[in-house]
């Protein structure tokens, strides 16, 4: 069975495109504020740029084992979701409220939290990083469903 949980031990993987470079910014300055280690794989500015030139990264060194899991942030997270889940090993999920992160990670095992910055405000993504980090992957009936994601 796939690790429950995250290891902390290892930096978190964050990237954004130019609509979500602040709240990638005040992400890193909050996780880093708690002691975890981040690699930031940019953007770094508020210049348009490509979300696959930033989502790609994340998610390769999530599905690589030398990240404990990713967060990708863009205007909508569809795109990054998207770019995301084009890898094997990974489970992108879109998450606009707290729910959705414990559910994302209790029922998903989901590797990579997807923050929409223009749905949703700072406090709010802080609060589902928290979540999607605290929450453990619950197994059970949900590990043959998450099996059956990959197409390999």
């Amino acid at each position: 069975m796939e690790q429950l949980t995250f290891n902390l031990e290892l930096p978190v993987a964050i990237g954004s495109d130019h609509a979500g470079f602040e709240y990638k910014e005040e992400v890193i300055s909050y996780l880093e504020g708690k002691g975890v280690q981040v690699k930031d794989f940019g953007t770094y500015s508020l210049d348009s740029v490509d979300y696959p030139d930033f989502a790609h990264p994340v998610a390769g060194a999530v599905e690589a084992g030398s990240h404990a899991f990713g967060i990708l942030i863009c205007g909508s997270a569809n795109g990054v979701a998207i770019t995301a889940n084009k890898h094997q090993g990974i489970r992108a999920a879109i998450c606009w409220g707290d729910e959705l992160a414990r559910l994302a990670r209790s029922h998903n095992n989901a590797n990579v939290l997807c923050i929409p910055a223009r749905f949703v405000d700072q406090a709010t993504a802080k609060e589902m990083v928290d979540i999607f980090v605290e929450t453990p992957f619950e197994g059970g009936r949900h590990e043959n469903r998450v099996k059956k994601i990959a197409c390999a």
